[in-house]
């Protein structure tokens, strides 16, 4: 049986972003070849630019697949927490310490910036944004954090916890950087809640 020509664009379309993120974290973007990334899957140049334009465009859809998995670790960490505030803080430490992995930290966290430029305007980092702001949303109308715009201060929490990311990923001693990057993380995110209130009350 034939499959339908909607199926194999979407089958290769996977095969041509598995073996880009294959490359990129092996190689890095710049060395990463794409005659032999398509050869590795049995496909051409030409199907590679007829689903991504080029290999920027191959780039943005690894990264904007690998942002999404990562956000998505992150909330089912935050799941886990004993409220919501708590899984606020577990979600921003939690994308803070992906920085740690070799593939995040070469493809998402120094060549995205590099390549595809200012990580908050990616469509991922656009769907993070929305899950934090209905989260701080929520937190205002159970009057644990202060009534703010919800939008500013999820653009400050959510880019708090990117840039933490981002240096982390850049330094000579990630190890090192960490907690360091997730105490002030913490700290930044504890300045939203109401006088009166701590983590121990909550």
């Amino acid at each position: 049986m034939v499959k339908p020509r909607s199926e194999t664009m979407r089958e290769n379309r996977a095969k041509l972003i598995g073996a880009g993120r294959q490359a990129f974290a092996e190689s890095g973007y710049a060395a990463a070849s794409m005659d032999e990334l398509t050869a590795r899957v049995g496909l051409t140049r030409g199907a590679l630019y007829k689903n991504f334009g080029d290999k920027r465009g191959l780039l943005a859809a690894v990264v904007d697949q690998i942002d999404t998995e990562m956000a998505s670790r992150a909330q089912d960490i935050g799941a886990r927490a004993a409220d919501e505030w708590q899984a606020l803080l577990a979600e921003g430490a939690a994308y803070i310490e992906m920085a740690l992995d070799p593939e995040v930290q070469r493809i998402v966290l120094l060549d995205g910036p590099a390549v595809l430029g200012d990580p908050s305007l990616w469509p991922s980092q656009n769907s993070c944004l929305q899950v934090t702001r209905s989260a701080l949303e929520r937190l205002m109308a159970k009057g644990i954090i202060k009534p703010l715009d919800a939008e500013a201060a999820a653009r400050l929490v959510s880019g708090a916890a990117l840039n933490a990311a981002l240096w982390v990923a850049a330094s000579e001693d990630p190890q090192a950087v960490l907690p360091k990057a997730v105490e002030a993380f913490r700290a930044l995110a504890e300045g939203l809640l109401l006088l009166g209130r701590s983590n121990e009350q909550l």
